[in-house]
């Protein structure tokens, strides 16, 4: 018997045997695989864009990138659900707290290490949870729920912040955001023919 077919045996008995070993090294595949998805593309853009120095070094970088967000993200699937799986197993169920206290280990112990991969992710989910827990809050009625539109406001506010901070205190920024808007307002001061003005940025 093929293992293909031992596997596919034992994935059509109900209950499924080992599921939540199963469900872990699925986890952790499926982590290995979007870290990488979503890194190699975004590392080749920003590398080619802002990055300097040889072929060999920038390609080098990518793959440095995508390597180590797509390890990070699949140890985190791990240990987020290993963690899981063990509280589910001891409590008999999904506790309200069980996610909070197995991702919260999991951020500590793969993304605690201060990097530019690392923040740029870290980053991502603050922007993520700051308006998920914004809308709870209007759910579960702790603040009301603005009788005018705030998502305006909310952009108008957003960008004048980030441009009153890239103007006067631009260290602050996380490098790739600053590289970037050093291309788009800085270095669109910069030009003195026509090949640089529209052909080329320097």
């Amino acid at each position: 018997m093929s293992l293909s077919t031992l596997f596919h045996q034992l994935l059509s008995s109900s209950p499924v045997p080992y599921h939540p070993i199963l469900a872990i090294i699925k986890g952790l595949r499926n982590g290995a695989v979007y870290g990488a998805k979503i890194r190699f593309p975004h590392a080749m853009v920003m590398t080619f864009l802002f990055r300097s120095g040889s072929l060999r070094d920038k390609f080098t970088w990518i793959l440095r990138a995508t390597y180590a967000h797509s390890k990070n993200l699949a140890t985190f699937v791990l240990i987020y659900k290993t963690l899981m799986a063990i509280m589910q197993r001891v409590e008999g169920g999904k506790g309200n707290i069980h996610p909070f206290l197995s991702a919260f280990i999991g951020g500590y112990f793969v993304f605690g290490t201060h990097d530019k991969i690392n923040e740029q992710i870290v980053l991502y989910l603050l922007s993520r949870i700051t308006v998920a827990f914004a809308k709870l809050a209007v759910k579960e009625g702790y603040i009301s729920k603005p009788n005018f539109e705030v998502w305006p406001w909310f952009a108008a506010f957003v960008w004048g912040s980030v441009l009153w901070l890239f103007e006067f205190h631009r260290w602050t920024l996380q490098d790739s955001l600053r590289s970037s808007m050093v291309y788009l307002y800085d270095d669109s001061n910069v030009f003195n023919n026509l090949k640089n003005f529209l052909w080329h940025n320097k």
